[in-house]
């Protein structure tokens, strides 16, 4: 299931896991946990999302670009 649609909107599953990272920077199992979507789901999602320069990584954690931030803060509640 993809993060992104061909819009470049998020998809649900792409949302979800924005918003758990808008509330804090955190590891797949965190986001995961947060997002309350299975680990491989999220695993794959973040690499979708840090491709297109929403997320970024440093190790294992993961964060909003100002990007994604912009597009988190965006989203319905």
């Amino acid at each position: 299931m993809a993060c992104i649609s061909p819009d470049g909107k998020p998809t649900v599953s792409g949302a979800k896991m924005l918003r758990a990272l808008k509330a804090t920077a955190g590891s797949a199992e965190e986001v995961s946990q947060s997002a309350g979507l299975p680990l491989f789901r999220v695993r794959s999602g973040l690499r979708e999302l840090a491709q297109a320069g929403l997320v970024s990584q440093k190790g294992e954690q993961y964060e909003l670009s100002a990007k994604g931030g912009e597009l988190a803060d965006s989203l319905p509640a």
